[in-house]
């Protein structure tokens, strides 16, 4: 690869993408309830989802029970949810005194509650030459660890990080680029390393966005599609590359134009190079007016999904959150107590922090939830405020994100020798499924293999969502040998999905389909 190659289609970038002329705009703050974001993911295979008449004239396709399930209570691994332990914050590696890196980082994947991880390393712990990736250590361990305990990693590569004093971008970037410093200040503690410098903004150029595009099709190359990889954050301008440079005023731009220009340009790099695995963007309010608000919108409309570093803050990141697309997960990220048991913040009801914290993520319908003891990253740590609050971990853990199962299976004829199976999804999570789930009715011999795909975003967490699959001529519900199981499809990409019920459940995730119903 060749950086020449990379400066330009950065300058073309967003001319080949095609941007509709409705986000080339600031896009203003909206309700999110009933917004259109467009349709959502593709469904291919789309199930018959009803109605279901069950008398004459209209009985079609209605059937008597045949099966029924109840809810379980198991842990789910699976793609679009989730508990996320993080190796990685604010600080980079994380330093625990006694323990070698690898044995920290080990200790952090084995933590039971946690079925992800995330990192949020600088560019110049990624990349330390043009054209070729070079990866600290804590990056290698994360990714090695990940294929080894089967939890696949959240990413977000920052370009400006105001808790280490080293600047973030490579040096090859910084000769190319320069800095500028913003309208305000930032006070405080001066014995805290984001109190110590002027955290100076880089310019948006074109050797930025060159180089910019080519770390993502870098890491794209290696990473995408690849089994380590659940999620990427979106990240451009401002404090660790969430959109914002607040306490500090405006930007670096010539206008709000630019900036909302530059920024979309830096999204649609990222879309382009991410096309297997889903980009996340946070919700943060648009503070410096640098066209952040659009990148939001088209990433909802784009079937990406959404996050917010901290959730008691300003409420249009809970309007967004709360009212998104059913299809469209929900990050939510809030640090808990270090758990080094001399700072459990307990508020005037009882209540710590991290309860206080999880209750409203609840109340947010959260797909995933930050495993984060903040700037104290230790599994002792995680261990330690989890025997003083396990309850409120271990409901959320029960809750989190989707659980899907077919709590009503009816059975009917079509006359014609078809048996049909209308399955009656629920969902006994807080979340929508972040895709498409299909359904598929199968045996092991592989002699039956027969199914489809709900609308996007179905289930939902209140509601029945039925679908009908008509078996093979021939073949009866009766026989004993077949199984249901569910996948998730996000962005093409198809995951396995445990259905969670109490009873019948295979190793695999599938659930046997046999009488349990008389009637």
């Amino acid at each position: 690869m060749q950086r020449r190659k990379f400066l330009k289609t950065a300058l073309a970038a967003s001319a080949a993408v095609g941007l509709s002329p409705v986000l080339k705009g600031w896009v203003p703050v909206h309700n999110w309830t009933d917004y259109d974001f467009g349709p959502g993911p593709a469904v291919h295979d789309r199930l018959y989802q009803g109605p279901f008449g069950c008398y004459e004239p209209e009985n079609f396709y209605g059937g008597w029970c045949y099966q029924s399930t109840q809810p379980g209570k198991q842990q789910i691994n699976c793609m679009g949810m989730g508990l996320i332990t993080y190796i990685s914050g604010d600080f980079g590696a994380p330093v625990v005194p006694g323990k070698t890196l690898e044995e920290t980082i080990d200790g952090l994947f084995r933590f039971p509650l946690g079925t992800k991880v995330y990192i949020r390393p600088t560019w110049r712990h990624i990349q330390k030459q043009e054209g070729k990736l070079e990866f600290d250590d804590y990056w290698k361990i994360t990714m090695e660890k990940s294929l080894q305990y089967g939890k696949r990693v959240g990413i977000r590569v920052m370009l400006n990080n105001p808790d280490i004093l080293e600047n973030a971008l490579p040096d090859f970037v910084l000769k190319k680029v320069p800095l500028h410093k913003l309208k305000g200040s930032w006070t405080g503690d001066p014995s805290q390393v984001r109190y110590q410098h002027e955290h100076l903004q880089p310019e948006y150029n074109d050797y930025l966005i060159g180089y910019f595009e080519e770390m993502q099709n870098l890491l794209a190359e290696k990473y995408n599609g690849g089994p380590e990889i659940e999620m990427v954050d979106t990240h451009h301008f401002g404090l660790w590359g969430e959109g914002h440079a607040w306490p500090y005023d405006g930007h670096n731009f010539p206008s709000r134009k630019d900036a909302e220009e530059a920024l979309l340009k830096m999204y649609e790099i990222q879309q382009k190079a991410w096309t297997k695995v889903p980009l996340v963007t946070n919700v943060q309010p648009d503070y410096n007016r640098v066209g952040h608000s659009s990148v939001i919108d088209r990433s909802v409309r784009d079937g990406n999904w959404l996050r917010r570093d901290s959730i008691l803050v300003q409420n249009e990141c809970i309007d967004a959150l709360s009212n998104r697309p059913a299809w469209v997960a929900n990050f939510c990220e809030g640090a808990m107590s270090s758990g080094n048991g001399t700072d459990y913040p307990v508020d005037a009801n009882g209540f710590s922090r991290g309860e206080v914290i999880i209750s409203h993520v609840k109340d947010l319908k959260a797909n995933y939830y930050s495993l984060w003891t903040f700037h104290a990253i230790n599994p002792d740590n995680l261990w330690a405020y989890y025997r003083r609050f396990p309850d409120a971990l271990d409901d959320l853990n029960r809750c989190i994100g989707f659980r899907v199962r077919p709590s009503w299976i009816w059975r009917s004829s079509d006359g014609e020798g078809h048996e049909n199976l209308i399955f009656g999804m629920v969902n006994d999570g807080i979340a929508g499924v972040p895709g498409v789930l299909r359904l598929t009715v199968f045996t092991d011999d592989g002699s039956v293999e027969t199914g489809g795909c709900l609308d996007a975003g179905f289930p939902h967490p209140k509601g029945i969502r039925e679908a009908m699959i008509t078996l093979p001529k021939g073949v009866s519900a009766d026989s004993g040998r077949l199984k249901l199981k569910a996948e998730i499809e996000v962005k093409g990409v198809r995951y396995p999905v445990p259905i969670a019920a109490a009873h019948g459940v295979n190793p695999d995730g599938s659930l046997n389909i046999i009488r349990n119903v008389n009637g």
